[in-house]
């Protein structure tokens, strides 16, 4: 096999050449030789045959452990499950958050909604004491508060010398729509009482990014200002995931297989159950007009996320009607891999998430 290095190969030469080294694999693990075929069908379907994926050769060491744990874990229906709202699998996260980072946490109400209020130890930074970041917790609107609020805020609160009000919106299954919508604007508005709109920044992970799109479709119906600058991470502008994403980043990114999702369809969350998913109150990708009226926009996401081609398609929806959208995919990392803060990549993703905000709140 060729060796590959990067730095001094073109990445087309390492390409052809791993390629051509997999099916040498392959043809020899075949009784008779023959390399398997891809078969393509009349109207573009792929059938790909059975292969073996290695870990991505540029991820950190940390990061390919990491990755490796996270597939063996998604497979652990025991780790999966949920402690007082802090799933299993999370608790060595979010015990190193508080190990490393030192934050004020308040639990109080916000506009009548409950709210955790994260401030650093040392205080906010001075170029911050008129910002305020609002964060919306992922957990499929069924769960996943504290845990994921806890893991989204007190990073960012510490590591960027700001506020951080994390939202305990109205959730599935004893809610439906449009209840969390109904209680981020709730603090918005409240929020909007001690800081401009253009100072305030909201983002979120997983529903979480999904609840900042919706939330933007909300206020705007509702005539709020638009706020400084969102982040849609580990998500997408509509209420659904789909693409080339579900066959390729699901297995690889969660190690299991899920069902087709069409274009168009009712998310699968009880939350939604009875909405439209044309709505553009559900799924803002469908609205060009609303879409048009985003604030500067954070997208994050990585190959291995389910959601990654949904979260590309609403980068590209965003530049087509001229926001001001930045798009970082993350090389070989799954939904939401961030929540550990011992990888460099999830600091670099941290890191990013810090540097846009700070450079485009208080933006008129």
């Amino acid at each position: 096999m060729i060796p590959c290095f990067p730095r001094l190969l073109p990445i087309w030469v390492c390409s052809i050449a791993l390629l051509l080294h997999s099916a040498r694999g392959m043809a020899q693990a075949l009784p008779s030789g023959e390399v398997p075929k891809v078969v393509v069908e009349t109207d573009g379907t792929v059938q790909v045959p059975a292969q073996t994926v290695p870990m991505s050769p540029f991820l950190s060491p940390e990061a390919k452990a990491y990755v490796t744990q996270h597939l063996r874990d998604m497979q652990n229906p025991e780790i999966l499950k949920q402690d007082a709202g802090v799933p299993r699998f999370m608790k060595g996260y979010l015990a190193r958050d508080y190990e490393l980072f030192a934050v004020e946490k308040k639990d109080q109400k916000v506009g009548g909604v409950h709210a955790y209020d994260y401030t650093p130890k040392s205080g906010v930074s001075t170029k911050n004491k008129d910002r305020v970041l609002i964060n919306l917790h992922g957990g499929g609107f069924s769960g996943c508060w504290p845990a994921c609020a806890e893991l989204e805020s007190i990073p960012v609160s510490a590591l960027g010398g700001i506020e951080v009000v994390s939202v305990d919106y109205r959730e599935g299954p004893d809610n439906k729509f449009p209840a969390a919508s109904e209680d981020v604007a709730a603090v918005y508005r409240e929020l909007l009482k001690t800081y401009k709109p253009q100072n305030i920044g909201i983002y979120g992970c997983s529903a979480g990014g999904m609840q900042t799109a919706m939330s933007l479709a909300w206020f705007e119906k509702h005539s709020l200002p638009r706020p400084g600058a969102v982040g849609i991470f580990c998500a997408s502008a509509g209420g659904i995931f789909g693409g080339d994403a579900l066959y390729t980043a699901v297995p690889l990114g969660e190690a299991r297989v899920s069902p087709p999702v069409v274009l168009g369809t009712r998310p699968p969350l009880s939350y939604f159950s009875e909405t439209d998913p044309k709505d553009p109150l559900v799924s803002p990708i469908n609205s060009p007009e609303v879409l048009a009226k985003f604030p500067p926009t954070l997208i994050i996401t990585g190959t291995r996320g389910f959601e990654l081609s949904s979260a590309l398609y609403t980068h590209e929806q965003l530049v087509k009607l001229g926001v001001e959208a930045e798009l970082h995919v993350w090389e070989g990392l799954f939904h939401g891999f961030f929540y550990n803060v011992d990888v460099p990549e999830s600091r670099d993703a941290l890191n990013v998430i810090i540097k846009f905000f700070d450079g485009h709140l208080g933006r008129e």
